[in-house]
């Protein structure tokens, strides 16, 4: 294969000498250092965390000629990405390998060298419990490996969504304590938190061209962050300070999650009105040109943050003595989304000769949504499980982009293979009824259509199909 030209191409919108903004004469000695190899390329860029957020990173600072190091602690994946093979579908393949041929991007499992890392970013999970607590155990961790590696001149940055105070009151303190003794944070190493902005299986919006927010615990660390982000984006919007930062992203999530439980809510109402349909509304409303933005329902929510971050708000405000009902009640909303699309599993079984026990169920897609492979938190889990729980004999699955899946069976974390099948007529006409979970664009619909005996639909996948004898075996999610 011939390596493509990797040299740095020029930062378009970005101006030389970094994100000018504080004169240099102002700033503490080991910010100007910073700046210094910042504007040079000779910084040493840290990702600690090589996943969806992580690696992306890694590889746009890469792409502008630094040396980025990026450290995980899944020995397969850092193998994997020092053999040039890349395992995230938004990235180029060809790209990830030319880069790690040049060496301008390496992975490790371990922090050994830490202290020659200029700008270390923190892309950790941030999950929660089962009793929905956040759990910032891989923070804290991260935090507490990159600690003893402190040195003058040093950035560092966390973007793992979390809730407001986790910087101020997780990473600073860790860093004070476990750093070395004659470093002042603020002074001598910068802290700062800047969200992530990933969207999976998103063409037009990227690493490079998504603008990005920031805020440092002093004002120095803030332009220290808007000057390593400026290396690669054009557009870094600094706030106040981390806290503002960290509810900034939470409130960017929230807002989805609660337009979803809307379009959710309502297409339950919508099911009990004969020949109404939440999906016509929808696109119906979305012809206003102001005030309106369209959100549709679907079998739940997934992925990393929208399932998980209003408990993250919900544990801070109780700190507050707030309670964020109205927020809560919408997480609650999507999280019911799952048994609604069971019972209506259910109910399409039942008017099928057969009974429960010897019925087989067709799941199509496992991602959290459609034409990504990211399965975290993906409402197909809990349809599984449910599906389980009533005693359906068979389940199956097909997706184009997950090979293998597991879904949970207990509560002590234990999971279980799900079958994966081709999507044949064959296939199709042996399971009593097919459950669209994601509307992936590899999936024929009319295959399904003209094959399935009975369809759950909950991504209005099947829309273009107008056969009226096809429509009869549809049940639509929102469509009474």
């Amino acid at each position: 294969m011939e390596t493509p030209n990797l040299d740095p191409p020029p930062r378009d919108g970005i101006p030389p000498n970094g994100r000018a903004g504080t004169e240099r004469a102002e700033q503490p000695a080991a910010a100007r250092q910073l700046v210094d190899r910042l504007d040079t390329t000779e910084a040493t860029i840290g990702v600690v965390g090589l996943g969806y957020v992580g690696l992306p990173l890694a590889a746009e600072y890469a792409t502008q000629g630094f040396e980025t190091r990026g450290v995980d602690l899944d020995e397969d994946r850092v193998d994997r990405l020092n053999a040039g093979d890349n395992y995230i579908e938004d990235l180029d393949d060809d790209a990830i390998e030319g880069l790690v041929e040049t060496g301008r991007l390496r992975a490790t499992a371990h922090y050994d060298g830490g202290d020659e890392v200029d700008v270390w970013f923190l892309c950790v999970p941030t999950p929660v419990t089962a009793t929905n607590e956040p759990d910032p155990s891989y923070i804290e961790a991260a935090t507490r490996a990159i600690a003893p590696h402190l040195r003058p001149g040093q950035l560092v940055v966390l973007k793992s969504t979390t809730y407001p105070g986790t910087t101020e009151e997780v990473v600073a303190p860790i860093l004070e304590e476990e750093g070395p003794d004659d470093l002042t944070l603020g002074e001598d190493v910068f802290l700062a938190f800047s969200p992530e902005r990933i969207d999976p299986g998103n063409d037009e919006y990227t690493t490079a061209n998504t603008p990005v927010v920031a805020g440092g615990m002093t004002e120095t660390g803030t332009e220290m962050t808007r000057w390593a982000l400026g290396q690669i984006i054009a557009d870094v919007h600094t706030v106040s300070g981390p806290k503002a930062a960290e509810m900034e992203k939470l409130l960017e999530n929230i807002f989805r999650s609660v337009n979803i439980a809307l379009a959710n809510e309502l297409a339950q109402f919508c099911e009990r009105v004969d020949g109404l349909s939440m999906w016509e509304v929808v696109d119906a409303a979305a012809t206003k040109p102001f005030g309106f933005m369209p959100f549709y329902p679907g079998p739940g929510v997934g992925g990393h943050c929208i399932p998980i971050d209003p408990h993250y708000l919900s544990k801070v405000a109780k700190t507050h003595d707030f309670e964020t009902s109205f927020i809560t009640l919408s997480a609650q909303v999507n999280e019911e989304m799952p048994r609604h699309v069971v019972d209506a599993v259910i109910e399409t079984i039942a008017r099928e000769p057969v009974r429960l026990q010897d019925a087989a169920v067709l799941v199509l897609g496992v991602a959290f949504k459609g034409n990504v492979s990211d399965t975290r938190r993906s409402p197909a889990d809990e349809i599984i499980r449910l599906l389980r729980a009533k005693g359906v004999g068979q389940i199956r699955y097909h997706d184009p982009h997950v090979e293998a899946y597991r879904v949970p069976e207990g509560e002590d974390g234990t999971t279980g293979a799900v079958p994966s099948v081709d999507l044949t007529p064959e296939v199709l006409r042996r399971h009593e009824a097919t459950v669209i979970v994601a509307d992936h664009d590899a999936v024929d619909p009319r295959l399904v259509a003209e094959h399935a005996p009975a369809i759950v639909d909950t991504r209005n996948a099947l829309e273009g199909i107008d056969d009226p004898a096809l429509r009869e075996r549809i049940t639509l999610l929102g469509a009474g």
